[in-house]
């Protein structure tokens, strides 16, 4: 399998025999937040990436959503140090400037985020984000690709200036997030409605030419809420990482969302006191979550935190097994593609495999365990299992999978298929 994805552009449009370029002479502009070490900016490379392989010129758009991190600011300089690996023809970066904080728009807003409403307070954010000058120096725009429906009001601008169509990634029903978030009580009363959030968020997505899921409950649930709008199921594509030869510790791939919180949370309260003298590795950012939300027990199990590391694939090729101890969330999760693709030995609970078209007890070298009593036997097994460098993971079954259902090749053609259908007069077919 090729490297995905390539280091360098001419190496992107070579990449897994793509074809021959039907999108050459076209500007396709990319809308994201401006994230990183998450999911989403995964699926973020892989558009990027799959755009390129089609020929076209890709533009991205990173949002901040929070005020006063703009263009040229220190938040931008940490964004593009961890994003390196986003490769486009030209990168922008806008975010929502301090002096318009005073909006009587943004401090409506501000007010419905003090009781839980994140979807207009993202919204309202986006839509004070100047599009920045350069965007308007490129000679043409003909797709908007927008992930998140709160990205929606710079895709909408873009569009009203430039007349180019917008697919949009909706990246999971992110009205249920916010309501999880609510269910621990930090907001004002009344807390927001599940209800209200999702009104602001059908409204965006109605906007765009065309939607885009990533697993087949968030389709299903968006083809009943917005049955006007044309919708297309597209597994995301994630990078492989490396199939290393194991050996190493027990590891845990997180980043800092409320979801990611609970799952750790029931792992280090529920199940590694029942799991004897295991050690384990949590890497990413979740660390800053954990000991924001519960500084007693993130010191408890101080030595387990890693934090960000720079070398993800380093770590996934020398891990003796990779956790996946998911307890929340909805929509198809990306670490979990991330980690069958090293081909380590799993122990997951089921709803680590929500989503997928697969059946995850099929796999050899996945371990299910639904409660904390069974994970933590699992650990147990799976510390002393050995694990040499004569293991094969390139072949492991999890490997196969990941191979078979979220390559690529498959991510980029079905791209193709959805910008011919939504600018056919543009798309050199």
């Amino acid at each position: 399998m090729s490297e995905f994805p390539p280091k360098d552009a001419a190496a992107i449009d070579q990449a897994e025999a793509a074809p021959p370029r039907p999108l050459a002479g076209a500007c396709v502009l990319i809308v994201h937040p401006a994230w990183h070490s998450c999911g989403s900016h995964q699926v973020f490379v892989s558009q990027a990436a799959a755009y390129r392989a089609l020929g076209a010129r890709v533009v991205t758009l990173a949002l901040a959503d929070s005020p006063g991190s703009v263009a040229g600011s220190g938040a931008q300089k940490a964004y593009d140090a961890a994003t390196r690996d986003l490769l486009a023809d030209r990168r922008f970066y806008s975010g929502m400037p301090l002096g318009r904080v005073a909006r009587p728009s943004f401090l409506g807003a501000a007010q419905a985020w003090l009781h839980g409403d994140f979807a207009r307070i993202l919204v309202e954010s986006a839509r004070l984000a100047p599009i920045p000058d350069g965007l308007e120096e490129e000679e043409r725009i003909d797709l908007v690709h927008c992930n998140h429906f709160f990205c929606m009001p710079a895709a909408v601008e873009i569009r009203r200036r430039r007349g180019a169509p917008i697919v949009a990634d909706t990246h999971d029903l992110q009205a249920r997030q916010y309501a999880l978030r609510n269910e621990r009580g930090w907001t004002l009363p009344p807390a927001a409605r599940f209800d209200d959030m999702l009104a602001v968020e059908l409204a965006e997505l109605a906007r765009a030419d065309a939607l885009i899921h990533l697993n087949d409950e968030e389709a299903a649930s968006f083809r009943m809420l917005l049955p006007q709008n044309r919708h297309e199921l597209i597994y995301p594509a994630v990078a492989p990482t490396p199939a290393g030869c194991g050996g190493g510790d027990l590891i845990l791939v997180a980043s800092a969302n409320y979801a990611n919180y609970l799952s750790v949370e029931w792992l280090l309260e529920e199940v590694m006191p029942r799991a004897g003298d295991v050690e384990i590795r949590i890497l990413g950012n979740i660390d800053r979550e954990a000991r924001a939300r519960a500084p007693a027990l993130a010191r408890r199990f101080e030595r387990f935190f890693l934090g960000r590391v720079d070398d993800l694939g380093a770590a996934y090729a020398s891990a003796r097994a990779v956790l996946l101890p998911t307890t929340q969330g909805h929509g198809i999760s990306i670490k979990t593609i991330e980690a069958m693709s090293c081909g380590a030995p799993l122990v997951a609970t089921p709803h680590a495999f929500r989503g997928m078209r697969l059946d995850p007890a099929s796999l050899g070298n996945v371990t299910l365990a639904s409660d904390a009593a069974s994970f933590a036997a699992a650990l147990r097994r799976a510390q002393a299992a050995a694990s040499g460098a004569d293991e094969d993971r390139a072949a492991a079954p999890t490997r196969r999978a990941y191979e078979a259902h979220f390559s690529f090749p498959a991510y980029r053609d079905a791209l193709w298929r959805l910008a011919a259908c939504v600018m056919p007069a543009r798309a050199s077919i």
